[in-house]
């Protein structure tokens, strides 16, 4: 099957069925659910994915691994004798921007009746598709990690199986003032992803049997060029370590500048996104000795990941990053779902994959749970270190691991309750 197809294929329109589901209320639902099997999908049809990457923008760089990730997933799904259907794939660009997602996305479901979708890596893109995929009742898989996304905002058509920001600071906060030192300075970004790093360490911080002082805390613009009155601020503080709610090119220019005044003399720097691959390669030599939440890297020894590290390596020549192995996965769970609903109906489709359990995955055994559709992932502490080749990016040491049963807050405690 070619990777790139026509919107003329053969397949119901997935806009009469929301026109349909609409026009005859709840009540007549289960009198039409026997059409969803004609329009393929678990029935040997088709399945419109959207994938809406940040193409340009701020974080145009970290759209290439969540595209080739997705991409490799629809290949592997349409070549297998496994699934009874194929994914058609189209594209949109949205510039990491909320109202510019909204907009492709809208222009994807009316042109092209896509009833899935995945991408966005800014947060508040990520909560704008939220918005799009209740409205227009379409499965969505996020790739941003701020905890409203399965939480406060969730709904019963987002899931998730990229790692929030809950669970890095489940598994690194107390580890970051037992290890790196109690006196915390917190800079973010000032936006959805910065505000819910913040949140979420200083709550676990304060809640630690550890002992923690909050030294201050500082905040830039989304896309801010000049961080270097917050990095004097840090360095002239008491603080032990600095944690960095930030990300792409934000984080990139933050640590580049923070090396350029040897921040790193002074305090220690923890970051939520350093391990990213997009950003060592960014910040080069500036990037030695940074600490991170650490949510993927290519040599985590989990599930059949080390199959996949080996396949896309030979694909496209490069290591698979968060946003790859986060794309590959949720395109291949929701397929999973669709499969084992044996319709591509949306609306059924989503209650199937609420509580699937699902092996392997890249991380062995996983789901997306009942009560807020958040995929179980582990979590480490790692460290950035002077690698061995001849390349200025530098590998990532794995300090610490915690399993994703572990890492994960339980349904009590999250703002969702979908189970």
């Amino acid at each position: 099957m070619p990777e790139d197809r026509t919107a003329d294929s053969t397949t119901r329109s997935a806009t009469d069925r929301r026109t349909l589901l609409k026009s005859v209320g709840a009540a007549g639902v289960a009198g039409l659910s026997g059409l969803a099997g004609c329009a393929g999908g678990g029935g040997g049809g088709t399945v419109r994915y959207g994938v809406l990457t940040p193409d340009t923008g701020t974080y145009s760089s970290l759209a290439e691994g969540q595209r080739q990730g997705a991409r490799m997933a629809i290949r592997d799904v349409n070549e297998s004798d496994e699934y009874d259907f194929e994914i058609e794939r189209f594209d949109g660009d949205t510039e990491a921007g909320d109202e510019v997602a909204q907009s492709e996305a809208e222009r994807l479901i009316r042109q092209n009746d896509i009833d899935y979708m995945i991408g966005a890596i800014s947060s508040s893109v990520a909560l704008s598709l939220n918005e799009v995929a209740d409205s227009q009742e379409i499965v969505y898989n996020p790739g941003g990690a701020a905890i409203p996304i399965t939480g406060g905002a969730c709904n019963e058509y987002v899931f998730r199986c990229e790692t929030n920001t809950a669970m890095i600071a489940e598994a690194c906060a107390e580890w970051t003032i037992e290890n790196l030192g109690s006196d915390v300075f917190f800079h973010i970004a000032n936006y959805a992803y910065g505000e819910s790093v913040l949140r979420e360490w200083r709550s676990r911080m304060e809640a630690s049997d550890a002992e923690f002082n909050e030294v201050d805390q500082t905040g830039a613009e989304f896309g801010a060029e000049n961080f270097d009155p917050f990095i004097s601020q840090i360095a002239n503080s008491d603080a032990d370590v600095a944690v960095i709610g930030a990300t792409g090119g934000d984080l990139v220019r933050f640590l580049s500048q923070a090396a350029s005044q040897n921040l790193q003399d002074e305090v220690d720097i923890m970051t939520t996104t350093g391990s990213f691959l997009s950003v060592r390669r960014g910040i080069g030599e500036a990037g030695y000795g940074v600490y991170s939440g650490t949510r993927y890297v290519p040599s985590v020894d989990t599930g059949d990941n080390q199959d996949f590290v080996g396949r896309y390596r030979n694909q496209y020549d490069s290591e698979p990053d968060n946003f790859a192995r986060v794309a590959y996965d949720s395109v291949r769970m929701t397929a999973n779902g669709i499969r084992e609903a044996g319709t591509a109906d949306p609306e059924e489709v989503k209650d199937t994959l609420a509580g699937l359990s699902q092996s392997p995955t890249l991380f062995g055994d996983n789901a997306f749970r009942s009560c807020d559709h958040q995929a179980t992932n582990p979590v480490w502490v790692g460290r950035n270190v002077e690698p061995e080749g001849d390349t200025a990016a530098a590998d990532v040491e794995l300090v610490d691991r915690v399993a994703g049963s572990d890492a994960i807050p339980s349904c009590s405690d999250v703002d969702c309750d979908l189970g």
